[in-house]
């Protein structure tokens, strides 16, 4: 049983949650002058749309408070980990180069070019969560194959951005690239593990109607980790580094495989 003015209800509160949050970081972003701030809030954004999801809601409650759960550990794990990562360091360049060619007023531009479409794309990615907060009814065996997944997703971030963490941290790998541990498998374990994440949060919000029509949700998410803002921008900027070439060429892009012998 799906009542549709139960999810505009939920999706409505959603949005005006996301565009509070999001006029808040625009704020704290021109007043530090550094609009990378964004990123802390990207994962904060979708803790709290399940959050609302969780108290406005009127669907299955223990789903409701599984979603709530598994955003809530992924989202404050994102945002802990990009906030620390940034302590000490200036604008991100992808934003330097944005605001570059702002025609009027940066701030003005940025809260357009920035904040609304990353408020637009939470809000989006995020539909799943929403609509399974006013569904009912369930398979269960389907919401356990997306924690499992959701799980695995969540491994890969972590145990990636840990490794990457420690190799950075050690002056010994200074001029080198990282090809150890996951990143001998992928090139890209940390955007890897967000599109399972993401997919695993999907089949969750799938395992009761209408769940499985956010299908696009997930696939704007991969479509972003992979072609947009993640691993090919990324790709951009490592390519100049010594030896990422060759890492390149032993070491599959996306999905994990055992890395190839050059």
């Amino acid at each position: 049983m799906f009542d549709f003015s139960e999810f505009l209800t939920v999706s409505a509160v959603s949005l005006a949650a996301t565009a509070l949050l999001m006029v808040v970081t625009a704020l704290v972003g021109a007043r530090i002058g550094r609009h990378n701030v964004v990123d802390v809030t990207w994962g904060g954004g979708f803790v709290l749309i399940a959050l609302v999801a969780a108290v406005v809601g009127t669907g299955e409650s223990w789903r409701r408070i599984v979603l709530l759960v598994i955003v809530g550990m992924w989202g404050i794990r994102l945002a802990w980990h990009v906030f620390r990562r940034s302590l000490g360091h200036g604008e991100d360049p992808r934003y330097e180069e944005l605001l570059a060619k702002a025609p009027g007023n940066k701030t003005v531009y940025a809260l357009r070019k920035i904040y609304l479409t990353q408020a637009f794309a939470l809000w989006f990615v995020s539909l799943p969560i929403q609509v399974s907060a006013v569904s009912h009814g369930s398979v269960a065996a389907v919401a356990s194959v997306g924690v499992v997944l959701w799980a695995v997703g969540l491994t890969f971030e972590a145990v990636g951005d840990a490794q990457l963490k420690a190799f950075k941290a050690d002056s010994s790998n200074s001029g080198t690239i990282m090809d150890r541990g996951l990143w001998s498998w992928t090139r890209h374990p940390n955007y890897f593990g967000d599109a399972c994440v993401w997919w695993g949060i999907f089949i969750v919000a799938a395992s009761a109607w209408p769940g499985v029509v956010t299908v696009l949700s997930p696939i704007a998410m991969t479509y972003f980790l992979v072609f947009a803002t993640g691993a090919r921008l990324l790709e951009k900027s490592m390519a100049k580094r010594p030896g990422y070439s060759e890492y390149q060429q032993r070491t599959s892009y996306f999905f994990p495989l055992p890395p190839m012998d050059t």
